[in-house]
């Protein structure tokens, strides 16, 4: 299952997947699922569940902030604290 790592807009959410793909972790861009917030428009960044650690360490060290950090299960999603 995949992994979604919020972003507070469209252009932060481009940055990261950008900066994921360029080290060669597969990363796509969607909205926020219904449900998962209660800001506007919030958009995520997917990954796969095997490479969240890895992803958030490569955020990290290129200085770009994220917010929460939800798990999918099925058709629901749980937040994730790492």
């Amino acid at each position: 299952m995949p992994a979604l790592i919020m972003f507070r807009s469209l252009t932060y959410a481009q940055r990261a997947a950008r900066s994921l793909q360029r080290q060669g972790i597969p990363a796509d861009i969607t909205k926020a699922p219904q449900g998962t917030t209660d800001k506007g428009c919030t958009y995520c960044v997917r990954v796969a569940d095997q490479r969240l650690s890895s992803s958030l360490n490569a955020l990290r060290n290129e200085g770009i902030e994220h917010g929460r950090i939800l798990q999918q299960s099925g058709s629901e999603y749980r937040e994730v604290r790492l």
